[in-house]
C-alpha cells in the first residue's frame, strides 16, 4: 500500500442506473459492482490490498476493462466490441465513510494512481454457514445419522465414514465449534470472528444484553447409545466450577437447553413423582439395597410431609446411590440384569420395572450406577415435533434418536453416570432440584404464530434462546422469513429454496442440511424450488 494510503470500505453515489449485481473482471481475480439504495460498492475476490485500478486495467481483454477519475467520479468503462474503443458504462461519485476513516484521493488525473482499497467491505447480513460435526463416540454411525445426513445433503463433497459416528453439528460461534462463513466477500472468516466485528448485526438488545456475543449455541444431535446423567449448572455455579477446574467446565455461563424431536426422541428428565419411586423400591430389591432401609424408609414417609421434606428425603436417597461403592454396584447390577434375562427369556413382560430399557443401558455401560438412573427420572419418548425443556440443575439423559436442540452458549456439564468422561458426583448432588414431577409436565408445547399459520414458537423461560418451527407446505410457492430484532440462524431439515433479501447481493441456493446466518431486522424471502414440504428450524434471541 502506497504511502498516504488508508485501507477501508468506499461507497460510490449513483450517477447511472446499473444492475443489482454486475460482474466486473472475470478469472483469478475479479470485482463486483454492487448497486444499493442511492450508492454503488464496489468490492474484490483478488488478495487484498488491491487496487480498483489494477483490478479494472490488468485484463484488458475483458469485457470492463478501465476506471478513470473525472471531475472528481470514478468512470467505468467497458471496450466495444467492435472498435476495440473504451465505451462509459456507469459513473460513480465517491463520498467517503468516516466510520472506515476512508476517503477517496483527489489525484486529478486519468487513471486511479493513488490506488482506491477495497477492504473490510459492508457485506449483507444474510449468508450460508459450514458448521461443525463433532463425532463423539455415543452417536449414531456413518448414514444412519441424521447429523450425516444433513451433512451430506448440503455438502456434495462431503465424505460420509460410516465406521465412524455422527453425533452432534455445532451452529453457532462457540470456540469448540464456530461456523465458517460461505461468501466470497468474506474471506476466511468464522461467524464469531464477524459478528465481533459487526455486532450491529445481533440487535441493539442482544448486543447491549450479551456484551456483543450471539448468546446461544444450536444444534443437531443423533443419538445411538445413552448421553451420561447430568444436569448444567445456573450461572452462579458455572463461574465457580470453571474458576476452579476449567479443563473440566470450559465455560464460565449456564447451560439451559431445549430438545426437539426430529425422529421419535427418548430421554430421562426430571425427577419422577415420590410415588413411582417408591414403587420401585418395592419392586427392584437391588435398587432398595443400593439406597439403603434408612434413606428408602425417609422417602416413603415424606408423601405425607411438605415439599422440603420431599426434597430433602429425595435428595438423600439419590446420593446414597451415585454415591454406592462400585464392587457392590457392580454386584446388584449383575443380579437384576440376570432375573430381568431369565423373566424375558420366559416370555415374561418386564415393563412394570423397564426391562428392556435396562438391559440396553447395562450393555451399553457394563455396571455403571447410572442404569439404576431410570427409577429416579421420567423417562419421556417425544414424537417428532415435540420438546423437552431442561433448566438449569434439572437431572436429564438422552437416550436414542435424533432432535434439534438450542441452549445458552456453553459446554458446562456436570455428569455423574453412563459416560466413561470426568464424573463429579458430589457437585451433581449437591447442585441438583429435588422437585417430583409427572412425566407429562416435562414435555414444552410450542404456541403458534397469530401472524404465519406455518409457524410454531417454543419460548422457554430463559433470556437467551427462542426456537421457531416452520412447517411450510409444498403446495406454497413462496415463503417469507420474517425480520426480528435479533440475528438467528435457519436450518433446513427438509426442502429446496433459493433465499433472497433486499440487501443480498444474488439469491442463496439452500436445500436440506443448509444453515443461514440471518442478521437482526432482515427478512428472507424464500422461493420453492421444488413442491415439496419444507421444514425448518431458527434459533434466535426473543428479550
Amino acid at each position: 500500500m502506497g504511502a498516504g494510503q488508508r485501507r477501508g470500505h468506499l461507497r460510490w453515489e449513483l450517477s447511472r442506473n446499473c444492475s443489482p449485481r454486475r460482474r466486473v473482471l472475470r478469472g483469478e481475480g475479479c470485482a463486483w459492482v454492487t448497486s444499493r439504495p442511492g450508492a454503488v460498492e464496489i468490492d474484490s475476490c483478488h488478495p487484498l490490498p488491491v487496487t480498483l485500478t489494477q483490478l479494472c486495467a490488468s485484463r484488458q481483454q475483458k469485457i470492463f476493462t478501465t476506471a478513470s477519475l473525472r471531475d472528481g467520479n470514478i468512470e467505468v468503462c467497458r471496450r466495444a466490441s467492435t472498435n476495440n474503443l473504451q465505451t462509459p458504462y456507469l459513473t460513480l461519485s465517491p463520498r467517503e465513510n468516516p466510520q472506515l476513516g476512508c476517503s477517496f484521493p483527489g489525484t486529478g488525473g486519468s487513471g486511479l494512481r493513488s490506488g482506491v482499497e477495497t477492504d473490510a467491505l459492508s457485506v449483507p447480513p444474510v449468508f450460508p454457514l459450514s458448521c461443525v460435526v463433532q463425532q463423539y463416540a455415543w452417536g449414531k454411525m456413518g448414514s444412519n445419522s441424521e447429523v450425516a445426513r444433513l451433512l451430506a445433503s448440503s455438502d456434495p463433497l462431503a465424505q460420509i465414514s460410516e465406521d465412524k459416528p455422527y453425533a452432534e453439528l455445532w451452529m453457532g460461534t462457540h470456540p469448540r465449534g464456530d461456523a465458517k462463513i460461505l461468501d466470497n466477500s468474506i474471506l476466511q472468516k468464522t461467524l464469531g470472528q464477524w459478528i465481533a466485528e459487526n455486532q450491529d448485526c445481533l440487535g441493539s438488545k442482544v448486543k447491549d444484553t450479551f456484551n456483543g456475543k450471539l448468546p446461544f449455541l444450536f444444534k443437531v444431535l443423533s443419538v445411538e447409545t445413552a448421553l451420561s446423567i447430568q444436569a448444567h449448572p445456573n450461572k452462579e455455579l458455572a463461574e465457580k466450577l470453571h474458576l476452579q477446574a476449567p479443563q473440566h467446565y470450559p465455560d464460565a455461563n449456564h447451560k439451559p437447553e431445549m430438545a426437539i424431536a426430529l425422529t421419535p426422541f427418548q430421554g430421562l428428565c426430571g425427577f419422577r413423582p415420590v410415588e413411582e419411586i417408591v414403587t420401585f423400591l418395592t419392586k427392584v430389591p437391588e435398587f432398595q439395597f443400593l439406597i439403603g432401609d434408612n434413606a428408602a424408609t425417609q422417602l416413603k414417609q415424606s408423601l405425607s410431609c411438605d415439599s422440603q421434606a420431599v426434597a430433602s428425603a429425595l435428595q438423600s436417597c439419590f446420593s446414597h446411590l451415585m454415591k454406592s461403592e462400585k464392587k457392590v454396584v457392580v454386584e446388584q447390577l449383575n443380579l437384576l440384569v440376570k432375573r430381568i434375562s431369565q423373566q424375558v427369556a420366559a416370555a415374561n413382560n418386564m415393563e412394570d420395572i423397564y426391562g428392556e430399557l435396562l438391559l440396553q443401558l447395562h450393555q451399553q455401560y457394563p455396571g455403571d450406577i447410572g442404569c439404576f438412573a431410570i427409577y429416579f427420572l421420567n423417562l419421556l419418548t417425544l414424537k417428532p415435533g415435540e420438546a423437552m425443556f431442561l433448566e438449569a440443575n434439572v437431572p436429564h439423559a438422552y437416550l436414542k434418536g435424533d432432535c434439534v436442540e438450542c441452549m445458552a452458549c456453553s459446554d458446562n456439564t456436570v455428569r455423574a453416570g453412563l459416560t466413561p468422561k470426568f464424573i463429579d458426583v458430589p457437585t451433581l448432588c449437591e447442585m441438583l432440584s429435588y422437585i417430583p414431577s409427572p412425566s407429562q409436565d416435562r414435555l414444552f408445547p410450542p404456541a403458534w404464530s397469530q401472524e404465519d399459520p406455518y409457524l410454531s414458537i417454543y419460548d422457554p423461560p430463559v433470556p437467551d434462546f427462542t426456537v421457531m418451527k416452520m412447517e411450510v407446505p409444498g403446495s406454497v410457492t413462496e415463503y417469507r422469513v420474517l425480520a426480528l430484532d435479533s440475528a438467528s440462524i435457519l436450518l433446513m431439515v427438509q426442502g429446496t429454496v433459493t433465499a433472497s433479501t433486499r440487501t443480498a447481493q444474488a439469491t442463496i441456493s439452500l436445500k436440506r442440511g443448509g444453515v443461514l446466518f440471518i442478521g437482526a431486522n432482515e427478512s428472507v424471502s424464500l422461493k420453492l424450488t421444488l413442491p415439496k414440504d419444507l421444514l425448518m428450524f431458527r434459533a434466535c434471541c426473543l428479550l
